[in-house]
């Protein structure tokens, strides 16, 4: 193996082991030759000396000089070196000379040295990144090497926190001191496999930069593979021929969402980054957070059924919590609380709820006012003016019911084209009424009770035909019905 050294380019290759050089003289041949030829005219004759050349066995051609195969030996070596970083390369290949005399020269120096030029392998020392038994990347030394798992590990932990980790695990063991209020400390930062790095001769061109490293590890990859739309491609179908989950895919493709459409033509990222190594990070973390206040219900007789008043506004309490949180690569895999202090208790908060049943009283749920039938119109403009209920027809038979408990406030007819009418208060802010019956079955100030029959339904007043107009107040405003009552 030929060994160069960049600081001594003038220097010839020095052995760092001797040239493998096997010169055999074709004695055979040369016995045959003279056993041929008279004594007399062997002084005549003029041999003329070859070497045939081999490059790791492999038979390359003919020179007439060893002289012509290392002055490119030479050269190469010196090409490459300045192409090259300040690395220290060898010469990969077995060069070795057969060595023959002959009455006619066969050499060709020419077609020799173009053949040994592209077969001349120059290799150079490298660090190899051994992740798990498995050789992955190539750095220059190893220092190069531990600083890229270095710049790994300071993309989620900052030089500070990551000097701290290192001066930590050399000193002696210490209690650490308790947290501070909402402060962070880094309690270890590892690779998520087995990293070893060894040492091996390679071709220059796979050595890496530093940078280059970091991304090779992170990607997994160092060329991210595109897909070029076809018609009647949507992102689903893409992910899923490519191996890929919808949200791995637009997480490769920043800009892209769940719903957006993929046009023929467009190039998309199709590359799963699976990262050689995983960062993990160790930390502790104290948080201040807020206690949420429980809500609580209290039943009071002396209350109205229905009605409910606050006691105690809640507010809410505060702790001091302290978590071990792991995290792969960013992503929080583990979150332990392993202390937690109460500074303030929470305050509930207090409903006071009536459970008096007072029977004008409406219990707020209203109930659908007929039994059957369908909307035969709706609440809003009718006939170039507002009409203020629903129209409710065609049911099962034709009694009303009151809608809630409540005490009838109306009843009869008042000429205003409602024809017979019944208005209830329900004494919760609600009132409901109920026009053009046919008969009206109460009277006022009596107190009726949720469903109880009140009428029957008719077509008097201004009407088209049987039917329940049915009208809801809440608190003098007039209300769309269908926003309190359902079939």
């Amino acid at each position: 193996m030929l060994f160069f050294n960049k600081g001594n380019k003038s220097s010839k290759f020095a052995n760092k082991q001797s040239l493998k050089t096997a010169v055999m003289t074709a004695f055979a041949a040369s016995a045959l030759i003279f056993s041929s030829v008279s004594a007399s005219a062997a002084g005549s004759i003029k041999l003329t000396t070859v070497y045939h050349v081999y490059n790791n066995q492999q038979y390359i051609g003919t020179v007439s000089n060893k002289e012509v195969v290392e002055k490119i030996v030479e050269e190469k070596a010196a090409e490459f070196q300045e192409s090259t970083k300040d690395l220290n390369l060898e010469f990969g290949s077995d060069i070795e000379y057969i060595k023959e005399q002959v009455f006619h020269s066969t050499a060709n120096d020419t077609k020799t040295i173009q053949n040994l030029e592209s077969s001349i392998q120059l290799e150079a020392e490298a660090s190899s990144i051994v992740i798990d038994g498995q050789h992955v990347a190539f750095v220059e030394n190893q220092e190069t090497a531990e600083d890229v798992i270095k710049r790994l590990k300071l993309g989620f932990v900052t030089q500070e926190q990551l000097d701290e980790v290192e001066a930590r695990k050399s000193a002696p063991a210490a209690e650490l001191p308790p947290l501070q209020e909402n402060e962070t400390r880094i309690l270890d930062v590892s690779v998520s496999k087995n990293v070893s790095f060894e040492s091996e001769n390679v071709s220059p061109n796979k050595i890496m930069s530093a940078e280059e490293a970091v991304t090779f590890l992170q990607k997994g990859t160092l060329e991210e593979k595109k897909y070029v739309a076809q018609s009647g491609d949507v992102l689903g179908t893409i992910a899923n021929d490519h191996g890929l989950t919808l949200a791995e895919f637009l997480a490769l493709n920043p800009g892209l969402t769940e719903d957006s459409v993929v046009k023929i033509g467009q190039e998309v990222n199709v590359t799963a980054l699976k990262p050689y190594l995983e960062i993990t990070v160790e930390k502790e973390e104290n948080r201040k957070e807020a206690i949420p206040f429980e809500n609580q219900v209290v039943e009071d007789a002396n209350m109205p059924k229905g009605e409910t008043k606050v006691q105690q506004e809640g507010k809410n309490g505060e702790r001091s919590v302290n978590y071990r949180i792991s995290t792969l690569n960013g992503v929080t895999v583990s979150n332990v609380v392993t202390s937690e202090t109460v500074l303030t208790e929470p305050v509930p908060h207090i409903v006071k709820k009536g459970t008096k049943v007072i029977p004008s009283r409406g219990t707020g749920n209203l109930t659908w006012p007929t039994v059957g039938g369908y909307i035969s119109s709706q609440q809003g403009q009718r006939w170039g003016k507002a009409h203020k209920g629903i129209d409710i027809a065609r049911p099962s038979n034709r009694t009303i019911k009151a809608a809630d408990n409540g005490k009838v406030v109306s009843a009869g007819n008042g000429g205003d084209g409602y024809g017979n009418k019944i208005v209830i208060d329900h004494e919760n802010g609600l009132r409901t009424v109920y026009a053009h019956l046919d008969s009206i079955g109460v009277s006022v100030g009596q107190t009726v009770s949720q469903g109880s029959a009140i009428g029957v339904m008719g077509s008097t007043g201004n009407s088209t035909g049987v039917h329940l107009h049915f009208e809801v107040y809440k608190n003098g405003a007039l209300q769309n019905p269908l926003n309190y009552v359902h079939q």
